[in-house]
């Protein structure tokens, strides 16, 4: 194809809307408050599920993204102000994620006890000058720059879960704000946490060893949501799209991605099956390569929550594509 006919190509991909069908799994956004439990909600369905493993019967765990909904854009409505604002616990991401998160927290009820936990705390944060085509997490991020005398331009990537390194942090996190909660139940929280750790350390200990036997190491994604994994087990990542996953490439940057992908002979682009694979498509169609799923883990699929797919499964089979693709 020539340069011509390749850029015709992407605008006509770029001019497709991109589809978000992300399904957040588990209590859709109608869960209810339980009496008798420690009512934990959860922003997004990674927490929702540490949370719900590490708070067994002990915790109703309301998870606020409905589905059909991407993280990055949605707004909570008022029955999650309300909800929220008689639970014990509210857990979010942060890292500029949920820009929303302090107006929701300013709204929420006069004589609420809700405790915010800003579960990435502590995770060392990827600086990034991408733009992610929104504004999510500005107020956040200026607030953080000014304490750090960081620079205007540079973003925080918020997508730290995808790493099990990073992950174990924030287990830990939501494990502390159990207890800080809820001391009566500590020892059933401790004693759930150390058997996730322990997973979550048996996979990162797989992804190292693994990854490490891989004579490539450069990946191709639809957006920018692996910096995490790739910083910590020695891959590069090249992402046709920014921080947020309906942030447009310029078509320029395309092209430059497909001469990309001829030189360092990469034999997949990866995809999200949340997220319209026509840009990747596009892309592997011009350089020669086939496609294959990379999942962020921001939620389930239906089709994944009744298979019984959980954070461990999508990441056992990130792995795995990881290695068919970096053979």
């Amino acid at each position: 194809m020539s340069f011509k006919g390749l850029h015709r190509g992407l605008l006509i991909a770029l001019a497709l809307p991109v589809l978000l069908m992300l399904a957040a799994c588990g209590t859709k956004s109608s869960g209810s408050i339980v009496e008798g439990k420690v009512n934990v909600v959860t922003t997004f369905y990674p927490i929702y599920e540490f949370a719900g493993e590490i708070g067994g019967e002990d915790v109703n765990a309301i998870n606020l993204l409905p589905v059909g909904v991407e993280p990055h854009d949605w707004t909570p409505r008022s029955q999650d102000i309300i909800n929220t604002s008689k639970a014990q616990l509210f857990l979010y991401n942060g890292a500029g994620l949920e820009g929303w998160v302090p107006n929701f927290l300013k709204s929420l009820e006069s004589d609420s006890k809700t405790k915010a936990v800003e579960v990435s705390q502590g995770v060392d944060y990827i600086m990034t000058d991408e733009e992610d085509g929104h504004d999510h997490g500005k107020a956040e991020e200026a607030e953080n720059h000014a304490a750090e005398g960081s620079s205007d331009s540079l973003h925080t990537d918020p997508h730290t879960w995808v790493s099990p390194k990073s992950a174990l942090i924030m287990a830990e996190n939501i494990k502390e704000s159990l207890i800080a909660v809820d001391p009566e139940h500590k020892a059933g929280y401790e004693e759930r946490y150390n058997k996730l750790a322990e997973r979550l350390q048996a996979l990162d200990s797989k992804f190292e060893t693994e990854l490490a036997k891989m004579p490539n190491k450069e990946i191709v994604v639809s957006h920018q949501a692996f910096s995490y994994l790739a910083r910590d087990y020695g891959l590069t990542q090249h992402a046709i799209m920014g921080l947020s996953p309906d942030s447009e490439p310029r078509g320029q940057d395309l092209v430059n991605l497909a001469a990309l992908v001829k030189e360092e002979g990469i034999r997949y682009i990866f995809f999200e099956e949340l997220v319209s694979d026509k840009l990747a498509k596009t892309l592997a169609g011009e350089a020669g390569v086939k496609t294959m799923v990379l999942n962020p883990v921001e939620g389930l699929t239906e089709a994944q929550e009744k298979n019984g797919d959980n954070y461990f499964t999508l990441m056992e089979k990130n792995l795995q594509n990881l290695i068919l693709a970096l053979q």
